[in-house]
């Protein structure tokens, strides 16, 4: 018997892609950058740009990221420009950029994202490094959204401020864990320490979640439903409400002729 085929976490990006489509895929929470139909770049506001996870992650002096820009971003080659002047191995740019584009794609496809717009031959000024299928971007997307929920399937962590609990006695934290929760001060949400510690804000998430399914980071959870009105009966919904002042004037009457 087939397996059903996998939903499309985004119908024009598979049209586009086939169509070999070049230009930009816009939504609400992100931007694609297509070539040929395959994926060159990719960026969104909930996550670190490449050139955070470069300078943060310390492989990328930022004086050089923006000699780099300055230099060589009219004429859309910026990556090109950091290999040839020595600034970054070509290898380590690849990684790098490869995470960018995985990590603003989860974002860029996800379900609230909004509509979907193209914008036919726009290009993006980091230039060429490394192209990704579409549809292995959606596979990533997908198993991604996967792996959150089975970890700790409490969506509102994702954007909460994050609360770090106290260690039990001789629970164990890990080296990567305590950065994060050292930067943890109740106010900072997921995507805040993703651009402070300079990492990936899926990763970022799920280190997240993990941290609170080990009870080491609260939960948030929904707030109760308001309480239903009662239900009120049709024929009293239509009673006028009583005249007090004509109420005042019939007593004041009633005791007057007493």
């Amino acid at each position: 018997m087939t397996a059903p085929a996998a939903i499309a976490v985004s119908p024009l990006l598979t049209r586009l892609a086939a169509e070999r489509a070049t230009g930009a895929l816009l939504r609400d929470r992100g931007t694609l950058f297509l070539e040929d139909g395959r994926i060159v770049h990719a960026e969104s506001p909930a996550t670190p740009g490449l050139d955070v996870l470069l300078t943060t992650g310390g492989a990328l002096a930022p004086e050089r990221w923006n000699e780099a820009v300055n230099a060589a971003g009219a004429r859309r080659q910026v990556a090109r420009f950091l290999v040839d002047s020595g600034g970054l191995a070509g290898g380590e740019l690849e990684i790098c950029h490869l995470a960018a584009i995985f990590d603003a794609a989860f974002f860029a496809l996800s379900p609230g994202s909004g509509p979907s717009r193209f914008r036919r031959g726009a290009t993006h000024w980091i230039g060429s490094v490394r192209s990704v299928p579409a549809d292995a971007v959606e596979r990533e997307t997908r198993r991604r959204r996967e792996l959150l929920d089975a970890v700790w399937p409490y969506p509102l962590l994702d954007t909460a401020p994050v609360v770090p609990r106290r260690a039990a006695p001789g629970q164990t934290i890990t080296a990567r864990q305590r950065v994060l929760l050292a930067q943890a001060d109740g106010v900072r949400t997921p995507a805040d320490l993703a651009w402070v510690l300079g990492r990936p804000a899926f990763h970022t998430l799920l280190d997240v979640r993990r941290l609170a399914a080990a009870g080491l980071v609260e939960t948030p959870h929904t707030p109760p439903a308001p309480a239903p009105a009662p239900l009120v009966p049709d024929w009293l919904a239509q009673v006028q409400p009583p005249d007090v002042a004509l109420l005042r004037r019939l007593r004041d009457a009633l005791e007057a002729s007493l």
